[in-house]
């Protein structure tokens, strides 16, 4: 099988010059352990704490386990021996030489326990999620992208076998993360819950309405909600906090960190299917949502994702703010190819009430149009860009999506 280059492998060699130790958090088959034994092994054993007999080869003595790997380690699953990030304070508490340990988990609630409590000042932290799309271009269509997602093993088999093999992951990590992580009670309650919220994706959330819906307490769908961001299965895009002198709606809205799965979830197993069903467009601003946040985390530019809805009905899809919180840009997704003047109507208002508001004319802002057709410059502040000339450049401050796109970009 083909090994790809990841975008992360940058931003994780930036780490590992100014830090003890590195952790590296994602989902389940997102290709940590691949990128750690094809890039950074060297010098480096290997630990994976999957395995029992290693785990139990640490607890017998831990001392002499940390002793063999003093050199530098990769250690995978750090979380199935939680003790290691205590014997791990106090090896690099005797020796800060950069770079010497890869912790990889992949459940947040008991690995970042374990790194905050125990490595905090001492390790950097970065994430590395499925395939963009820039990383896998040459496996597929944006189509395929959307209807199967970017796990790496289906990716480079041509998503062969994908609904048995998106239905073991179900069973094999999403139920069983969700019983390692906290009492989930009735089991089909949850799978049931995942499908439904796998049909809301895209939407507000709103935790009531979806308790109604299931039968169970909202205190219960909350704790369900929080297992699967810690599973890194969805993620939430919390609500834009400037006013611009109108009632904001706080609630966040919801997304999959992979469209494939969203898209297996909700029974779409052809992309005739998918293109012409409700979801549709949905499912397109989640690959939009997905592929912006995955390229934020690999490059490490601290970008922050926003979404907005006020009263008279002014909506927008996404804001973009930059890590000094100097530049703003509103987003709206459209799944059209061909723009309409209509399109941009709520990034001209929004933009209106921007520049009316005293508290946030200090950053500078802009408006991007996100949309299937060609990239041009529409006003001095808004921009139509394509979709997949948009999802390669999200990252990046010093390149900015104005070109016509190629044939090739016009999806």
């Amino acid at each position: 099988m083909d090994i790809l280059p990841r975008s992360a492998e940058g931003r994780l060699k930036q780490l590992l010059a100014i830090f003890p130790a590195v952790a590296l958090t994602g989902p389940r088959q997102s290709g940590k352990s691949t990128l750690l034994k094809t890039a950074f092994q060297a010098g480096r054993s290997y630990v994976n704490f999957d395995d029992p007999l290693i785990r139990e080869d640490f607890n017998d003595d831990p001392r002499a386990f940390i002793s063999r790997i003093r050199g530098g380690a990769i250690i995978d699953e750090a979380q199935k021996a939680p003790e290691i990030f205590e014997y791990l304070k106090m090896e690099i508490d005797s020796d800060r030489s950069y770079g010497r340990f890869i912790l990889t988990g992949s459940s947040q609630f008991s690995f970042i326990r374990g790194v905050t409590e125990s490595l905090a000042g001492r390790i950097g932290s970065l994430g590395l999620f499925l395939f963009e799309w820039k990383e896998r271009r040459d496996y597929g269509t944006p189509q395929d992208a959307m209807l199967l997602g970017g796990y790496p093993e289906l990716v480079l088999r041509d998503g062969r076998g994908a609904a048995d093999w998106f239905s073991a992951y179900v069973e094999t990590y999403v139920e069983r993360d969700a019983r390692s992580i906290r009492e989930i009670g009735n089991l089909r309650d949850f799978a049931r819950c995942v499908g439904l919220l796998a049909a809301r994706t895209a939407q507000e959330l709103n935790m009531s309405v979806v308790a109604r819906d299931l039968g169970v307490s909202e205190k219960t769908v909350q704790s369900w909600i929080s297992v699967l961001e810690a599973s890194f299965i969805l993620f939430l895009v919390p609500a834009w906090h400037r006013n611009y002198g109108k009632r904001i709606i706080k609630r966040p809205k919801l997304y999959f960190w992979d469209t494939g799965l969203a898209s297996h979830l909700t029974g779409l197993r052809t992309w005739e299917a998918l293109d012409k069903g409700p979801l549709a467009g949905p499912l397109f601003e989640n690959w939009i949502a997905s592929e912006t946040l995955k390229s934020i985390a690999h490059a490490g530019s601290g970008k922050r994702l926003h979404w907005m809805r006020a009263n008279g009905g002014l909506e927008i899809d996404f804001i973009l703010e930059d890590i000094e919180g100097k530049r703003v840009t509103f987003i709206e997704v459209k799944r059209n190819e061909s723009r309409k003047p209509a399109m941009c109507a709520n990034l001209r208002r929004v933009l209106a009430d921007h520049d009316g508001d005293s508290a946030s004319r200090a950053l500078e802002a802009e408006g991007l149009l996100v949309y299937r057709g060609a990239s041009e410059s529409l006003s001095e502040r808004i921009r139509a860009v394509n979709y997949l000339e948009f999802v390669g450049t999200v990252a990046r401050d010093a390149e900015k999506p104005t070109s016509r796109s190629s044939p090739e970009l016009s999806g």
